[in-house]
C-alpha cells in the first residue's frame, strides 16, 4: 500500500517542480535573449552613426576597417545596405557580405529600417534553434535615412548559455524535490499507518476475534474517527453475540431444573394410571420429557462450540493422535472398531482450538448415526489438507447431503436417535471461517448386505478441506507482532 501511495506521490511532485521549472526556463531564456538583442543593438547604433558620417563624407575605409576588426574579435558579420538594397560595404569582402544577405532571411527587418523604423526584436532563441539573431538599425531617421546596419549573430553562445543556466536550475530544484520526497516518505507512513492497522484489525475481525481494537490517537482526522467508528462497530457486534449466546446458555440451564421436575412428575404418575391408553400417552410424555432434555444439552454444546472464533496453524496429526484412546475406547463399548490413515506431520488452518471439538463431533456423529462398525479417520496432505471421517453404515442418499448441512436437520432414518441436528451444521459454518469447507460423500464400502438383490452400502464420509499452514511463517509473523512491526506481505 506504501509503494502505491508513494506511486502516485512522487510523480506528482515531479510534476509540481516540473510546472514551477518550466515557466522559470522560459523566462530565463527570454531574459538571456533580450541582454544579448540589448547589446548588439547597442553595436548596431554606433556602426550606423559611424556609417551615417561615412555616407555624408564618401569615405567608408575607416568603417570598414571598424567593422572588420569588430567581426574578427565578436564573430559577427556587419553589413551595411544602401536604400536600394544593395551592399554597399561590410566586415568583410563585397561578395561574400552579398552572399550573406542572400542567404540570411532579413527581408522584413531590413525593410523596417529602411523605412526609418526600428524592426521587432527577435523571437526567444531556444537552444533548439540553430538560426542566426539578426538585427538592423536604420542609418538616419524618417525620410533622411541613407541606408541600414544590419549585425548577423550566431546564437550557439547564446543557446549554450540558456542550457547552462537550465542546467544550474535543474541542478537546483533537486532540492526542493528532494524534500517533497523525503517528506512523502512520513507523510504516506502518516496517513497509512491508520489503514494499515484497520486493515490488520478487520482481518482479525473476520478470523473471528472481536477483542480486536484499534489505536485511534494517531493519523489524519478523518481516519481518526473511521477508527473509532470501527471500534464503536466492534464492540456492539461482539456485546451482540455474547448476549445471543449469553442468553442460549442461561435458558438452556435455567431449562434444565424444571424439564427434571416435570419428567419427575410425569414419571411419578405411573402408579395412578389405568388403562391401557394412560399408560401409552404416559409413556409418550416421558419420552418427549427425554427428548427436550436431549434438545437443551444439544444447545448448550452448540453455544460452546459456536465460540470458536478465529483461525491458528494446528498440526493436524498429532491432534488427531491425542483424540484417537479416546475414540477407540469409546468405539469398543459400541462394538465399532475405530481406524486411522495419518501421514507423518501436517500443518494446517483450522479454527482457533476448535479443530479437536470439530472431530469429537464428528466421530460422535458417525458412531450414533452410521449404523455400521468400523469409523476410519484419514488425513491427506497434498494442495489442501483433508480431514476425513469415513464409516461403513447406511450413509445419506445424494439428494439429502446438502439437506445435511442445514440447522435442525434430521434424516427420516434417524428420527429416533439422539441428536438435534445442529452439530454438522455448525462444523460446516467454523470451517467456511476459517478458510475451509466440509463436503459430504461416500464413506467405506460395507459389501453386499444382502447378497440376494446385491445390495452395496458405502457409508458416509464427512471431509473437512482446510488450507495448508507455515508453521515457519506462523511464528515470524507472531514474532513480528511482538516487536510492533507490521506483518510483511
Amino acid at each position: 500500500m506504501l509503494r502505491r501511495l508513494l506511486t502516485i506521490l512522487l510523480p506528482a511532485a515531479f510534476v509540481l517542480v516540473a510546472a514551477i521549472v518550466t515557466p522559470l526556463g522560459a523566462v530565463i531564456a527570454q531574459q538571456e535573449t533580450q541582454e544579448v538583442y540589448v547589446d548588439r543593438l547597442g553595436d548596431a547604433g554606433r556602426f550606423a552613426a559611424l556609417a551615417r558620417t561615412a555616407l555624408e563624407s564618401d569615405r567608408d575605409n575607416a568603417l570598414a576597417q571598424e567593422m572588420y576588426r569588430y567581426e574578427q574579435l565578436y564573430a559577427i558579420p556587419v553589413v551595411v545596405v544602401a536604400p536600394d538594397g544593395e551592399v554597399v560595404t561590410g566586415s568583410g569582402d563585397l561578395e561574400r557580405m552579398r552572399d550573406l544577405v542572400t542567404e540570411v532571411d532579413m527581408g522584413a527587418g531590413i525593410t523596417a529600417a529602411l523605412a526609418g523604423e526600428r524592426p521587432e526584436p527577435p523571437s526567444t532563441v531556444w537552444p533548439w534553434i540553430s538560426e542566426p539573431m539578426v538585427v538592423a538599425e536604420p542609418i538616419g531617421r524618417d525620410s533622411e535615412v541613407a541606408g541600414a546596419v544590419v549585425l548577423v549573430s550566431s546564437t550557439e553562445g547564446l543557446a549554450a548559455d540558456i542550457l547552462t543556466a537550465w542546467g544550474w536550475m535543474a541542478l537546483l530544484s533537486l532540492v526542493p524535490l528532494a524534500l517533497l520526497v523525503a517528506a512523502s516518505l512520513p507523510l504516506s507512513w502518516w496517513v497509512l499507518q491508520p489503514i494499515r492497522r484497520l486493515d490488520d484489525a478487520t482481518t482479525a475481525v473476520t478470523a473471528g476475534d472481536l477483542d480486536v481494537h484499534v489505536d485511534a490517537e494517531r493519523g489524519p482526522p478523518e481516519l481518526r474517527r473511521l477508527t473509532d467508528s470501527f471500534n464503536t462497530m466492534v464492540d456492539v457486534v461482539r456485546r451482540a453475540l455474547e448476549r445471543q449466546r449469553a442468553f442460549v446458555s442461561e435458558a438452556s440451564h435455567q431449562l434444565r431444573n424444571p424439564l427434571a421436575s416435570l419428567r419427575l412428575s410425569v414419571e411419578n404418575l405411573a402408579p395412578y394410571l389405568k388403562g391401557e391408553d394412560a399408560r401409552e400417552a404416559h409413556a409418550v410424555a416421558i419420552d418427549e420429557t427425554t427428548m427436550m432434555h436431549r434438545m437443551l444439552n444439544s444447545l448448550l454444546a452448540a453455544t460452546r462450540l459456536e465460540s470458536v472464533t478465529g483461525a491458528e496453524a494446528v498440526e493436524v496429526t498429532a491432534l488427531v493422535e491425542t483424540r484417537v484412546p479416546r475414540w477407540r475406547a469409546l468405539g469398543e463399548s459400541r462394538g465399532i472398531q475405530v481406524a486411522t490413515d495419518l501421514p507423518e506431520q501436517v500443518w494446517a488452518h483450522a479454527p482457533a482450538g476448535g479443530l479437536g471439538s470439530i472431530l469429537d463431533e464428528l466421530f460422535s456423529n458417525a458412531m450414533r448415526l452410521s449404523g455400521g462398525d468400523r469409523i476410519e479417520i484419514r488425513v491427506e496432505d497434498a494442495e489442501e489438507v483433508r480431514i476425513g471421517v469415513l464409516d461403513n453404515g447406511t450413509g445419506l442418499p445424494e439428494e439429502e447431503r446438502e439437506a445435511a448441512l442445514g440447522r435442525f436437520w434430521r434424516s427420516p432414518s434417524h428420527q429416533n436417535t439422539e441428536g438435534t441436528g445442529l452439530g454438522l451444521a455448525i462444523v460446516a459454518d467454523l470451517v467456511r471461517e476459517s478458510g475451509g469447507r466440509l463436503t459430504l460423500g461416500d464413506g467405506l464400502s460395507n459389501g453386499p448386505v444382502d447378497e440376494a438383490v446385491d445390495v452395496v452400502h458405502h457409508g458416509l464420509g464427512v471431509v473437512i478441506i482446510l488450507p495448508p499452514a507455515d508453521p515457519t511463517k506462523e511464528t515470524e509473523t507472531e514474532d513480528e507482532a511482538e516487536a510492533g512491526e507490521p506483518p510483511r506481505s
